[in-house]
């Protein structure tokens, strides 16, 4: 997983006043829950960019006033209009504990089902994880190469190495859905031999 460098200062008070004013200098509050306690801090709003608008999970190397901390994002507040970052919550992580995270997924390959005029429906789009730290991905790779026509692949069936996967076993990632027109033309098909079969048979002359 790759770590991003992210630096803030720390701020005093709380409140939604005190919040605005940063937000109006350029800044976003934030909030650490640490081992040792929370710490409140304020990080410039373009740090940002390059954890927040992208799917990818990143460990946080945070600089609060030159003391670091192993972080992670633990919750985003957007704006429900303007989509402006109104505040970040953090974790402070030990690598020696397990974490629980939210992994995106990244399907590979080209579905079978797809080949065959298929359209693939991807039900899941991250897979909740628990593991150490050093043994988690960018994402968790899917294959779904062999997934034929009207078939799904499911929780079940996803290796994580040595991450445990949290969501419910029989619960689908990515189905292949069989279009209309496809139904119609085996539908026709399949009714064919069977209207041969039951046809009359032409009178023989004697």
């Amino acid at each position: 997983m790759k770590s991003v460098n992210i630096t803030g200062h720390k701020r005093d008070g709380k409140g939604k006043s005190i919040a605005g004013q940063l937000r109006a200098e350029g800044y976003v509050p934030c909030e650490l829950y640490g081992k040792s306690g929370n710490v409140h801090f304020k990080v410039f709003v373009n740090d940002f960019k390059q954890i927040v608008y992208t799917p990818d999970v990143n460990i946080i190397d945070l600089d609060i006033d030159g003391k670091h901390y192993n972080a992670l994002v633990k919750e985003v507040q957007f704006h429900p209009v303007s989509d402006e970052i109104l505040h970040v919550d953090f974790h402070e992580f030990e690598d020696s504990k397990q974490v629980k995270l939210e992994l995106p997924i990244r399907f590979i390959g080209v579905a079978a089902g797809v080949r065959e005029g298929g359209k693939l429906n991807k039900k899941l789009r991250t897979l909740k994880v628990k593991g150490f730290p050093k043994d988690m991905p960018d994402a968790i790779e899917v294959d779904i190469s062999s997934l034929g026509l009207g078939k799904s692949i499911k929780v079940k069936e996803v290796s994580a190495g040595k991450l445990e996967i949290m969501n419910a076993l029989s619960i689908p990632i990515a189905t292949v859905d069989v279009p209309r027109d496809v139904k119609t033309k085996e539908g026709d098909a399949a009714a064919a031999p069977k209207a041969a079969a039951g046809a009359p048979k032409a009178a023989t002359k004697a």
